[in-house]
């Protein structure tokens, strides 16, 4: 067997089988890029970004809390 048939036999069944998937995927996962956010992942951000608001009004009542009963809790300790 020559070297460009050893060669040549991946790369067909490669052009065959693999590249018309490939590029397939390849399009199929731009054209979900191109369309956005699903109702469902739009509600999800929506909840998570309700979450982080809540959470972080949350911080804030906790740090003014500590500043008020203990003033020197952000100072680092080594």
């Amino acid at each position: 067997m020559e070297i460009g048939e050893v060669i040549g036999i991946p790369v067909i069944l490669f052009m065959i089988f693999v590249a018309p998937l490939w590029v397939f995927m390849h399009y199929r996962s731009k054209n979900k890029i191109g369309q956005g956010l699903s109702d469902n992942e739009l509600l999800q951000l929506n909840d998570l970004s309700h979450k982080a608001e809540k959470m972080a009004d949350r911080i804030k009542t906790l740090e003014a809390i500590l500043d008020a009963e203990s003033p020197r809790w952000r100072e680092k300790h080594d």
